[in-house]
């Protein structure tokens, strides 16, 4: 049956149709089954406790965009909600999953895989390993020949370089499903995308001066993610694991999917399990803390992803895409979606989300099968109700 049981074996998923409804409902928790993946372990030092504190927050009124009014229930029941959980102060208040995903089970984040490489990328300037004004080629030296000659990692990590590189989902030969073949992640369609990650990355060029209006482009977290392995000498999952996903008293190894020779798919190709993400969302809404006392990242770094540049704000209000969030930000690979509240944001299509609000304390996290990439009013919807929640539980 396609499109079955999320624990049991699936019959039908294939490389044309994981991404597709039914079977990503099944497939986003079984990519490790799916596709080659290298472990991000927790380590072993104590796993963070999240004590239970039930909240009913079902019924809770959401007022939405238009001025209607829904329950926090609804929304997750309308948006193909897999698991979602709210936590304050290290106490879980909501843990629910609607389609049987097991609380263990990983599943893919999407693209809030870009906010840990966002994070990684802090630690390593942290270390003085990564300098955000430095050029890319003073750590990648092959990108000296490609568009992103002249790019620094500031430009990556706030998609301000000026590469042409198309987001549009549904488009088939948009470069963000170009990258897919070239890992193996999806068909064979155009016989000259490279074989592996790497090559597909150098043969991006640059249509405008980087520095320019923020663009969102996946690649430009794969290159960062490129840059923070050579800055580190390491590869992303032992780096990850050593500067992030050890120090945050994860409960289980992440997994990230790998192309043919071993490069991890850094924007989107990283699953963990709900609980773990609630534990990142907690280290950010401590200021870099995690919930087992370590530093992750300095206060100064979280400080930095909510303040922006003094042009960061035109920036995004200048992107030549749609973000409909008048007056936010993109900063660090995190979205701030508004001009007035430190709300910080990750985000991955087809539903998946963490939402930290450090005045409240509240700390949200949601993974779905969307059958859509992208759905303004699940997105929507969904952040609506947790700042409602946000706002209850203070």
């Amino acid at each position: 049956m396609l499109g079955g049981t999320p624990g049991q074996p699936q019959v039908g998923v294939t490389l044309d149709n994981w991404q597709t409804a039914p079977q990503l409902h099944w497939s986003f928790q079984h990519i490790d089954e799916l596709f080659p993946t290298a472990t991000i372990s927790r380590g072993a030092g104590p796993v963070a406790a999240l004590e239970a504190t039930p909240v009913d927050l079902a019924p809770l009124p959401v007022t939405l965009y238009d001025g209607s009014v829904v329950s926090v229930g609804e929304v997750m029941a309308q948006t193909e909600t897999d698991g979602w959980i709210v936590c304050r102060g290290g106490r879980v208040v909501a843990e629910h999953y609607p389609q049987a995903m097991a609380p263990g089970t990983r599943h893919l984040l999407m693209s809030v895989s870009k906010s840990l490489v966002g994070t990684v990328a802090g630690a390593l300037v942290d270390d003085g390993l990564l300098d955000p004004a430095a050029p890319l080629a003073s750590y990648v030296p092959e990108l000296a020949a490609s568009g992103y000659a002249g790019a620094t990692v500031r430009h990556l990590l706030d998609m301000r370089s000026g590469i042409q590189f198309s987001e549009a989902y549904l488009d088939p030969g948009a470069e963000v499903r170009l990258l897919e073949q070239a890992i193996g992640w999806a068909p064979r369609q155009h016989p000259g995308v490279p074989h592996t990650m790497h090559e597909f990355l150098l043969t991006l060029r640059q249509k405008a001066p980087h520095g320019g209006p923020f663009e969102y482009r996946s690649g430009e977290t794969d290159v960062l993610g490129w840059v923070c392995e050579a800055a580190a000498g390491e590869r992303m999952p032992t780096l990850m694991s050593r500067v992030l996903w050890s120090r945050i008293g994860a409960e289980h190894d992440a997994v990230i999917g790998v192309d043919s020779v071993g490069s991890g798919m850094f924007d989107g190709g990283i699953c963990a399990a709900l609980r773990d993400l609630a534990r990142f969302g907690a280290m950010l809404a401590a200021g870099g803390l995690s919930l087992t006392g370590e530093r992750v990242v300095s206060a100064a770094w979280i400080e930095d992803t909510y303040r922006g540049d003094p042009d960061s704000r035109a920036a995004f209000a200048q992107s030549p895409t749609e973000t409909l969030m008048p007056g936010g930000m993109y900063r660090n690979q995190f979205w701030l979606p508004y001009p007035d509240r430190d709300v910080l944001v990750c985000l991955g299509i087809h539903g998946q989300m963490v939402y930290v609000n450090p005045v409240t304390g509240v700390v949200a996290a949601k993974l779905s099968s969307w059958p859509e990439p992208q759905h303004a009013w699940k997105l929507f919807a969904t952040l609506r109700a947790f700042d409602a929640v946000s706002a209850n539980l203070a």
